[in-house]
């Protein structure tokens, strides 16, 4: 997922792309609203972080132009402004949330989870998903492949869920313990290795092609794809 950051504060728009290129987003920077703009028009994104009271530009201009010009980004207004005209004024010009300065970091990110999860094309319905030959059927809680059934515990189902919705993202092993698991990741644990292993036997391993893969370093992918890491034998 591409995020852009229209941030003029130079330490808080650091902070945020330098977590969100962590929580495994791709992030551009801009440091004033008509970069902001341009970048906003020009490029592709899955969302933009749009401060307010930015130079050159404000954040109620750049949102204005770009619902007028029907391009319909999803945008996260962060700004100091608390004010309910402000919320107000920022829903109605076509804001998809508002995060008032200061905010916890785990607030944004689950609020961007929450927006891009609704925005979310790989979902093909409410109750179901489907990837290459793999299905999964939200509302019964099964799994096929080929038509086959697959049975899988709470947990597995969860973290195919996961992989599925953010298919193509490399999703790290923080990010999987916090989203499946509700914990923190401690790096002396390979609970995470073993659920995938778990996992990718039932799923992978007696079927072709293999979907979820191994990027060493970074984490796990659920995606077609060429190449094939060592531990993905395992």
């Amino acid at each position: 997922m591409r995020l852009l950051i229209v941030e003029d504060e130079k330490k808080t728009g650091e902070y945020l792309k330098k977590g969100l290129t962590e929580s495994s987003f791709t992030v551009d920077l801009a440091d004033n609203g008509l970069d902001g703009l341009h970048q906003a028009m020009s490029e592709e994104y899955d969302l933009i972080l749009l401060d307010v009271m930015l130079p050159k530009l404000n954040g109620w201009q750049i949102l204005q132009t770009l619902r007028s010009s029907d391009i319909d980004i999803p945008v996260l207004m962060l700004t100091a402004r608390d004010q309910v005209e402000d919320r107000v004024k920022g829903l109605e010009l076509g804001a998809d949330d508002y995060l008032v300065k200061p905010f916890a970091f785990v607030e944004l990110l689950a609020r961007i989870r929450n927006i891009l999860k609704r925005n979310n094309t790989s979902v093909q319905n409410d109750t179901s998903m489907q990837v290459e030959n793999l299905q999964l059927d939200l509302l019964g809680r099964r799994v096929y492949r080929d038509n086959e059934s697959i049975n899988l515990t709470a947990k597995e189902f969860s973290l195919l869920e996961l992989l599925m919705q953010r298919r193509g993202e490399v999703l790290s092993r923080s990010l999987i313990a916090s989203q499946v698991w509700d914990m923190n990741f401690d790096s002396d644990t390979n609970v995470i290795d073993v659920a995938i292993r778990r996992l990718r036997n039932k799923i992978d391993k007696p079927f072709e092609p293999k979907l979820i893969h191994t990027i060493r370093g970074m984490g796990y992918v659920l995606d077609v794809m060429d190449t094939i890491d060592d531990n993905e034998s395992e």
